[in-house]
């Protein structure tokens, strides 16, 4: 039997216990008001408002401030707990170092650079993978279903990445391309770095050309370097959602959670194993290769 033809079969049986079992329980569970997009809408826990500036805390603040806090604590704790015999604990945040300062700074710049910039692309690694994996631990933040105890409406669990808000990897990405082009300058002056921007040896017709695409391409990066973030952690937890429950509710079948939910804990396990640590590493690597591009020689 070939493997299209067991494709088809096994999409078949999956097929026929859907119909079996939307037939033998119809639609319970259905939920007309469930709004999948809630989970990800941001409504102010604490209004701030100075003028048009909307400073107000919301969830994504509370996932950002506890990201800062665990990548200050564990820079801090790694700096004071450092012993010449180590345990199982710092071997492993050794290991992340060495990937940190190894692999991704001096791996994509010179030493001089490395050295100089390696604290702000460990931090950045640390802030976005504890962002990235806080975002998969249910915490009570859904204040559009809440529980009441003893008097109290508390929001229930549910899970959230600032990451998978649009405007968290857009201002990270903004810092890093600032900053990269300010050091470029440092470098190598205003016109000199302009300049760099096309290769040596272009012929000189090929060369309005080749400049007006390596402008659109740096602006570019402004919009690659967010998105994916951005659409990788959002669609992971969109995946978690809808098969963890959501698409049982939307579709009204209850028994559908039986297939689902298998798949939902295996987009979880994927999800924190690899993508959250992926994203992270592709993110400080990209930048490292950015600022080592905007200092080096030859373009």
């Amino acid at each position: 039997m070939s493997r299209r033809i067991k494709i088809l079969l096994a999409g078949s049986v999956v097929v026929g216990l859907l119909l079996i079992l939307f037939a033998a329980f119809g639609s319970a569970g259905k939920n007309d008001a469930f709004q999948p997009q809630n989970e990800f809408k941001l409504e102010p826990w604490i209004s701030i408002k100075l003028g048009p500036l909307d400073l107000s805390i919301n969830k994504a603040v509370l996932y950002l401030w506890l990201a800062a806090g665990l990548t200050i604590f564990t820079m801090l704790w790694i700096a004071n707990r450092m012993t010449a015999r180590p345990n199982r604990i710092q071997t492993a945040l050794e290991a992340a170092f060495l990937l940190m300062r190894d692999t991704i700074t001096r791996g994509n710049m010179e030493d001089d650079m490395a050295r100089k910039w390696f604290p702000f692309v460990g931090t950045l690694f640390l802030f976005i993978w504890f962002s990235n994996m806080i975002g998969y631990i249910p915490l009570p933040t859904n204040t559009h279903e809440t529980v009441d105890v003893f008097g109290f409406a508390i929001p229930t669990f549910a899970i959230y990445a600032a990451t998978a808000n649009i405007s968290v990897p857009l201002v990270l990405t903004l810092i890093v391309w600032i900053t990269y082009h300010v050091e470029g300058v440092r470098k190598k002056g205003f016109v000199g770095y302009l300049k760099s921007w096309v290769p040596a040896g272009t012929p000189r017709p090929l060369r309005p050309a080749i400049f007006v695409i390596e402008v659109i391409s740096q602006f570019v990066r402004v919009i690659s370097l967010s998105v994916r973030l951005f659409a990788n952690i959002l669609a992971g937890h969109l995946l978690i959602l809808f098969m963890g429950g959501g698409l049982v509710v939307l579709l009204g079948l209850a028994a559908l959670g039986a297939l689902t939910l298998p798949v939902a804990v295996a987009f979880f396990l994927f999800e924190v194993v690899l993508i959250s640590t992926l994203q992270a590493f592709i993110f400080a690597t990209l930048t490292s290769i950015y600022f080592g591009g905007a200092v080096a020689e030859h373009h």
